[in-house]
Order: structure tokens, then sequence, then C-alpha cells
């Protein structure tokens, strides 16, 4: 978190290739159709999983807002280098006129068939309806039907997709694949098992296999191994397989194997944290008792500790670390019941990370601070040129955490760094990948969804933000999605936002039921000071600029339980 103002730059650049190759796209007509049953699988995605859709580097997951029709929907996330493709391949009759249909959301969405038509639509604040007709080839028996974004536009959003025509399987091919052999777990977590088997063969050749649980479909893949995810702790499920052909031929069953899930830790690390930020230099701070009276919040993270010269922690590089008014707020917060986590640097300021001459020494003026008042947790809070630009600053300050961590037994890490609206930029995914790579052992990730140059859906734009985060997690640490969620942190800023951003007190309810059902690790906001009304007053430091009540958005966060 900063200061205001000033805060960072938006850096936005569209490609004016994919821009003008998107511009030539355009709707297709559907022509009459005669409507026959639904032959796609999970079409509306209200399984909760994927299955048996498929999305290129793992960017596609199931998610409960927005919603078209049901409780869930496709969101995929685009990044700047992948469309996020899920696709499903169906069995169809040769010579056949199928209708394609589906309700898609976000800036340039496509929806057709592998090989055959498409079309595509831009609506990034709605859902909007895409429609294709195909015919199929003479001999054709099987299509693989999609549905993708565009390079570096965003998360987009799909549901309720249908394609109408008769279901595949006989034609010439009347032949079921042989059952798939030696099915057997190779793995399991709290919420995963694994499992491999053998290769069924079929006359012409097996397209896919099918796991089951019990007599439910959980899984279609191309393999002969897969992970089923989503699943209860210490819980027992029978899991089965059986092999498809392009022709809808289905195999008998494999043989069954019984696994007990790991027992639930909670996803992660089991902690969870309400810590709005408080700043004692600025913003007419409040008496953080009657904060905690008034609202139920019991942390507060206490802005900021900088450098006072020579690698020393002062807070805001000026005030006394112990005796002056910060140890005196924070006194008050303890005798209420409550605790803090200190956020060590910020966007301004002489930082600790960036002038501290080594890791060693970092560490060790971390540890003044830990000593002096005896911490459960730390944040650090990672932005501008000095420190979240320049990866050598990135490395020093994970390894002062990894080495302050391993000297205190108990104590969580956190950092905090801003964001796109569809995940961490080049400098968050760098430092992630530079936390795997030192074994630093960082216990929340935190993301700041605001100054983003977002626009008006900070609800959409945060939840896409955290998503793209979680996928993050997931490809770097080989997390599922329980255990990276909770290792999420989501940080905002209530009302005005720099750059005009609102983000009202319903909508910050929103993100807090979002954190709550997802179970991420932390949840914050810039500041408690700015926790006031002052209607049209604009973005300044002791209130939010929009109408709400004392402490609302504090009361909503105390309400964050992960």
């Amino acid at each position: 978190m900063r200061s205001i103002p000033p805060r960072r730059p938006v850096r936005r650049i569209l490609g004016l290739l994919g821009a003008a190759a998107l511009a030539v796209g355009g709707a297709v007509a559907l022509p009459g159709t005669a409507q026959a049953a639904n032959v796609l699988s999970n079409p509306g995605f209200e399984s909760g999983g994927l299955s048996p859709w498929s999305c290129t580097g793992n960017l596609g997951s199931v998610v409960s807002s927005p919603v078209h029709g049901g409780s869930k929907a496709l969101a995929g996330a685009v990044t700047s280098s992948d469309i996020a493709q899920c696709s499903q391949t169906v069995a169809v009759k040769p010579n056949t006129t199928y209708a394609l249909t589906g309700w898609v959301r976000g800036s340039y969405v496509y929806l057709g068939v592998d090989g055959g038509a498409s079309s595509w639509t831009s609506s990034p604040s709605a859902y909007s309806q895409l429609s294709v007709s195909f015919t199929t080839g003479a001999s054709q028996t099987s299509a693989k039907i999609y549905v993708h974004g565009w390079y570096a536009q965003g998360t987009y959003y799909a549901d309720d997709i249908s394609l109408d025509g008769p279901g595949g399987g006989g034609g010439s091919d009347t032949q079921a694949p042989t059952a798939p052999t030696g099915l057997t777990s190779t793995g399991k977590t709290s919420s995963s098992v694994s499992l491999s088997w053998g290769a069924a063969s079929d006359n012409v050749g097996v397209t896919a296999y099918d796991v089951y649980s019990g007599s439910s479909q959980v899984l279609s893949v191309s393999g002969t191994s897969a992970t089923v995810s989503g699943l209860s702790p210490s819980t027992g499920y029978t899991f089965s397989v059986k092999a498809r052909d392009a022709a809808g031929n289905t195999s008998p069953a494999s043989n069954s194997v019984t696994v007990t899930t790991n027992a639930g830790t909670g996803g992660g690390t089991g902690f969870k944290q309400a810590a709005p930020y408080l700043y004692e230099g600025w913003g007419d701070p409040p008496n953080p008792a009657t904060v905690m009276s008034a609202t139920g919040i019991k942390w507060f993270t206490m802005a900021f500790v900088l450098d006072s010269g020579g690698c020393t922690p002062a807070w805001d590089g000026s005030r006394p670390l112990t005796g002056g008014v910060d140890q005196t707020a924070i006194n008050q917060i303890r005798s209420a019941g409550g605790d803090i986590v200190p956020s060590f640097g910020g966007w301004s300021g002489s930082k600790l990370g960036a002038n501290c001459s080594s890791a060693s020494a970092l560490a060790g003026a971390i540890q003044k601070v830990i000593d002096a008042y005896g911490l459960k947790a730390i944040d650090f809070d990672v932005e501008n040129t000095d420190e979240f630009e320049n990866e050598a600053v990135q490395a020093k300050i994970l390894t002062a955490l990894k080495t302050v961590k391993t000297n205190n037994p108990g104590l969580r890490t956190i950092v905090t760094f801003g964001t796109s609206t569809t995940g961490p930029s080049y400098y968050g995914n760098r430092l992630i990948e530079q936390a795997k790579s030192l074994n630093a052992d960082i216990d929340v990730f935190t993301i700041m969804p605001f100054d983003f140059g977002g626009g008006s859906d900070m609800y959409g734009n945060t939840v896409n933000a955290a998503e793209g985060l979680k996928n993050k997690l997931k490809s770097t640490f080989g997390w599922d999605d329980a255990t990276a969620y909770a290792h999420i942190g989501i940080s905002g800023m209530n009302g005005l936002s720099d750059q005009q951003e609102n983000t009202t007190t319903a909508i910050w309810t929103q993100i807090r039921d979002w954190a709550n059902a997802h179970h991420i690790a932390r949840l914050a906001f810039w500041s408690v000071n700015r926790d006031r009304p002052c209607p049209g007053g604009g973005v300044t430091s002791n209130c939010s600029g929009i109408s709400q009540n004392n402490w609302q958005f504090t009361s909503i966060t105390a309400g964050f339980t992960g």
C-alpha cells in the first residue's frame, strides 16, 4: 500500500496486430436446424469441475460468479501468450447438421468447432449469445468444440454451451474398446487422488478415457493417467475408468480402486487474517480500540516500517520503533484482545529491502522489529521500481524472509504486490517464481487489485486477478486449487482509488463473500484511516470519497473468516 498521491502508473499496451486480426471477425448467422438433445457433457459446468472440458495452459476454472444460468460458469484466464482455449470432443454422425450455441462474457470471446466455423463477440460487462452451425463430413465421427478468449484481453466467461443434434455412435464402427486394465492410485492429498491404468485397445482407436467416482463421471482425459481434485479430506472414493472411441462406443469398466484422501489441514497453512491497514503517520489516525469496539476487527496491518539510515528499522523511517505513537496504538490493540502485523516497504520512502546491503543484513533489521513486538506475522509490501521491479532486491527480500522464518518458528510471512486485472504481472510472476526457487516458504501472496486501470467492475476484476494468482501458484508450486487459494491474500482500496475506481461497501461485501467461499488466507484494505464518509470528497487521506458509515469497510472485513 502507499500514501495518496501518487501511485504507480498503469501500463497497458494492446498489440496492434492482435487488434487488427480481431477486427475482421464477425458473427455467423444460424441457419434453421432441427433441435435435438445437447450432446455436450457438463454444458453449464454445474458439476463444479471442468471435466470433460480441457483448457490450454491449465488456465480454465469453474467459478460461481458471474454466471448466465445455474450456479456455475467457466472462467478462462487469458494471458499474453495463451488464449485459454477450453475444448471438448464429442461423437457425432456423418453428413449431419449441428447447431452450436453458448453464452459468453469478455473481450473477444470465440465459440466454434475445430477445423470449421466459429463466431466471436466482445461483451465485457454482460453475457451475450454466440451461435454457429456446421455440417459434418461424409466420414466424420467426432467434433472438437471450443471456446477461447484473445491474447492479453483479460479473463473471459462461458456458460450454457449447447451442441444440438443427434449423438454419435452407429455408422460403420460399432465395436467398443476393450476395458482399461490395472487401475491403481499413484498418489493422494487431502483433496485429490492421482490414478493410472493400462491402455485399452480398439479396432479404430481410443480417443478418451472417462474416469468415474462411483457411478458419476468426474473426468475425461486422452492419456492413461489423471488426477481427480476437489475431493473432501478423510473420505473414501471408489474409482473406475472406461475407454471411448470416436464413434462413441464405450468399453466395459476397468477394475475399481478405493482410496481414502488424507486428513485435511484447511488446504494450506491454516493461517487466516482479516487485517486492514492502519497508518499512524497520516490521515487523522483513529483510536484503534474505538474501531475494534465498533466493528469486531481483531488484526491491523501497521504501515510502514522503513529505513531510518544504515539498515535501521523505524516507523515511516522517522518515528521510533518503540516508545512512540505506533507502540501506543499497538498496546491499545493488544489490550483490546487484538494483534498487529507490521508492513515493511510500501510505495514510497527509504526502504529496507532496497537499502540493506545483503539478505542477512535485511534479516537482521526485520528481526529487530520481531523482537520489539513479539510478532506472529510480518508483511512485506513490495512495490515500485526499487523493490518490485528489481529482481535482485526481490531475491534479497525473499531470502531474508526465509531466514527470519527459520529463526522464528511459527512466524507467518506475507508478501504484498500489485497486479493486473488478470493476475500477476511479469514482476509478480517473477516474485512467485523466485519464492519457489529459493524455497522461501511464503505463507501468503497478497495482491492489490486497484490502480490497475480496471474500470467500473471492481468485483469482477478483483476476482479475475485473484483467479490469475491462484493459477500461477498452482503452476509454480504444483498445488491443487484448495492449497493455492489458501495461500492467497486480497488487499483492496476502499472507496475511490487514485484512478477513480470505486469499490463501494456493497462491492467490498461481495469480495469478502468470495474470499470466504474460496477459503483464501488474508483480507485487507487501504485503509482504516480512510474508512469514513465524504461523498464527493475525492481521493484523500482521511475518508473514502463516497457515502458510507464510519468504519463500514472495517466491519465488512471483520466478517472474513476464510
